[in-house]
Order: structure tokens, then sequence, then C-alpha cells
């Protein structure tokens, strides 16, 4: 290949994808491509899409738009959830040259190699039942922290939710094979890595005499030169005690868990075909509770789902209002094609699902700044980033409190102990550093 050519990457979407697209610039470089940024007139461009919402999909039609006024001669492949789900629709893209699914996406050096620029668009893109294989990603770049793939797809059909049919099924490496990339991982400059996937927790399928994720983060525990790990995004019904019980006595896996709920109506739940009711979410607060009062959790809500009602909304509003949680990610429903929500009856009005919207908001800005206040005072340590924003660093306590400091060269990328002194207007934490090295 020719070694003066540059490439440029765009992720949408999730950690997982940002791992991906790092490992295909990788891919890409081992080829003698430069990877540079979007705006530097790249030979070619590589969209990686998420198809979580409909608002992703109008992106990727954007963002073929933006490259092509950038190189009307460039080359533009299109990869993700979105070319898996609909690789003819985004063919006929006007600027698309290749689209690539869920078991291609990883061959696209190779697809490079024997393409030419045409009239129409190359699609290669099996069906996803035939996608079996693991690629290990993780990312590289960002010198404080790495997202670390190890699991793709997911065996669980939620009502909502196109994951399985533009990720396949739920698979992944070995431990041992995971540790093997974990141990790359470690030899970067980045200090935190953040375990990432579709259904993390379903590590080893739950199949009897599998390993499992617990097996796993036991021996991920023990590799020299990661400093924190985080854990994702896990399920409810696969958070076990005996995870929770590990990370409250692991110096390196942090306090803060990320664990969806959806909603909490009973009733919503079994519509959505989760796994679990919410008594046994309360549990799993309670229990990491217990063991870690400092603990941050995180909380996935969607609201507007089909026969969701008023009062079933507020069941929701009112349970996320008195369970110890720190923030909240909320999701306004919207309808994607190929799930089984979509033929559901008691459709919710946009303009009701944003009111929603809009009071989750505000719940979970209250829930935040209750939080972070209850550090004020204390002591804990930062991993402060390796960017400089306008004047500032900012940075993670270990139970994932935003804080900032004035900038300085000797903190990027470092680990120090502070005291929490106050919470700006902003929601930022300032800090006054305990010991500057």
């Amino acid at each position: 290949m020719n070694s003066n050519k540059k490439v440029a990457l765009y992720t949408l979407g999730c950690k997982l994808n940002f791992s991906e697209s790092s490992t295909v610039a990788r891919m890409f470089e081992e080829e003698g491509f430069a990877r540079v940024d979007f705006n530097e007139s790249p030979d070619v461009f590589v969209i990686n899409t998420c198809s979580v919402t409909e608002n992703a999909d109008k992106k990727c039609k954007q963002l073929v738009k933006k490259a092509l006024k950038i190189n009307p001669d460039a080359f533009v492949a299109i990869i993700g959830c979105y070319a898996q789900l609909k690789p003819e629709e985004i063919a006929e893209i006007d600027g698309v040259d290749m689209v690539l699914g869920a078991s291609e996406k990883f061959k696209i050096v190779e697809h490079f190699q024997n393409l030419e620029k045409k009239e129409t668009a190359a699609v290669f893109a099996s069906k996803i039942k035939e996608v079996n294989e693991f690629v290990p990603s993780y990312s590289k770049g960002d010198r404080t922290r790495s997202f670390l793939k190890i699991q793709d797809g997911c065996d669980y059909f939620c009502t909502f939710c196109t994951i399985p049919l533009a990720r396949g099924k739920s698979r992944n490496h070995s431990v041992a094979e995971t540790v093997k990339v974990a141990k790359e991982v470690a030899l970067t400059a980045a200090k935190e890595v953040i375990l990432t996937g579709v259904n993390i927790g379903d590590f080893g399928q739950g199949e009897e005499g599998a390993e499992t994720f617990f097996d796993l983060i036991k021996e991920l525990d023990k590799i020299d030169g990661v400093e924190r790990y985080r854990i994702s995004s896990i399920e409810p019904n696969l958070l076990t005690n005996e995870i929770i019980e590990f990370v409250a006595q692991s110096d390196k896996f942090m306090p803060h868990f990320h664990i969806p709920l959806q909603s909490g109506s009973n009733k919503i739940l079994k519509a959505m075909r989760r796994k679990y009711l919410k008594e046994l979410y309360v549990e799993r607060v309670a229990r990491i509770k217990e063991l870690m009062p400092h603990a941050c959790i995180g909380v996935d809500v969607i609201v507007g789902f089909p026969g969701e009602t008023e009062e079933e909304f507020l069941e929701t509003y009112n349970f996320l209002n008195e369970l110890d949680v720190s923030y909240l990610h909320v999701f306004t429903y919207s309808e994607r094609k190929n799930t089984t929500a979509i033929k559901m009856d008691g459709v919710v009005p946009k303009a009701e699902r944003s009111k929603r919207s809009k009071m989750l908001h505000i719940l979970s800005n209250k829930k935040k700044r209750f939080f972070y206040e209850q550090f004020i005072g204390k002591e804990n340590t930062v991993l402060f980033e390796s960017e400089q924003h306008e004047d500032y660093l900012n940075g993670f306590t270990d139970n994932y409190i935003k804080v900032r400091v004035p900038f300085s060269e000797d903190l990027q990328n470092q680990i120090k102990k502070v005291t929490l002194t106050k919470v700006d207007m902003e929601g930022l934490v300032d800090v006054e550093l305990q010991e500057i090295n």
C-alpha cells in the first residue's frame, strides 16, 4: 500500500465502538497509512456507526456529506451496527464506496487493496447468524484510559433493542487470551482500563463449566502496569454478590458501577423482556452501598416505552428518587425496525416522551450534586486527564466524581491525592492537591 496515504476515523456511539475504531486504525497504520483528523483531507474516511437511535443513522449521512466536502476524491467506508442492519440502505447514500458488516469490518484493509472507486458501493455483509468470530480490541491514543473489549454480541432480546441483530450472539475469548490483550494495554501510557462489550456480565455465556466474568476480573486484577479498572456497564441479574464483594476489596477495580434499569415499573420491565424485576435492582444497590458506601452508581433508564402510562412513569420517577444512586443516563424511547416493541400498543406521544425525559434529567442533576456534596472536605485520589480544557485539567476520583484544577503539565495523566473543596455551578468539583511530586 502507498505509504503516503492518510486515513481518518469517525466513531459514533458506545465505548465498544471506540475500542474497535482504534483497532481498525492500527490495521491501517500497519499497512503504512498515517492516521489523521477528519478535517485533514484524508484519502480514506472510515465512519464507525451506531444504530441505537434514529439520530445515529442521520448523523452517518451528515458525516458522509462532510467527508466529501473535505476531500471529494476520498474513499468512504461505513462500518458498525448501522452497516450490519441496513447495508443496502447505506450503499444508496451518495458518496459511500464500501459498506462492511459485523463479520467484515476487521478485514477492511484487505478489501481496500482490491477496491476501485465506482458508481455503486461495494457491500460486504453476512447474515448476522453467521457472525461467530470474536476480535479483541482496545483503544489507544488517549493516554489516560483505554477501552478494552472483552465481549461482543448479546443473547438477550429485549423488545426495544436491535443490538443482537447488529452484533450477533454473545461471544468472547478465553480468560487467558483476554489477559494477553490486557497486558498489551498495560504497556501503553494508559493508567485506567475500562472493560467494555455489549453484555460483559455474560462473559462465558453462562454455560456450565465455562469461564465467567468473575474469573476474568480476578485475573485482570493481577496484571502489573494497570492502576485502575472500571466496569463499563453490567446487567443487574449478572452483577453477582461475589463480583460486588471482589470490587469492594480490590485496589484496582474502582468503586463505580453502571447498572441498566430501564424502568422502575415491573409491568414495563416485563414488556421490555428484561431478565429481572425492580426488587432485584434494589438488592444490588443495597449490597454495593453496604460494602462501599462511597461507591458511585449510574443508571440507564428509558422513558416513553409503548404502554408506559403516566402512573408507570411516576412509579419509575419515585423509584429512582428514593434509590441511593448517583446519576442517570436517560434515553427517550425511539421506534426501531425489526423489534417487538414497534408492534406494541400504547404509543406515547413524542411531546410526552420529551417531558418525561426532562423530568429525569433534572432528577439526575440533583442526584449527582447530592452525591458530589457528600465528599466535600474529604480526601480522594484523582486520575487527571492528559488533555487541557481551557485553563484547567479535569480528572475523576476513584468513585467517578469529576474534578478540575488549574492546568499544570506535571499533573497530566497522573494519579494524585486531593481534598475536594466545593461543587461549582457547572457541576464540577474544585480540589486541593495533597501532594505534588
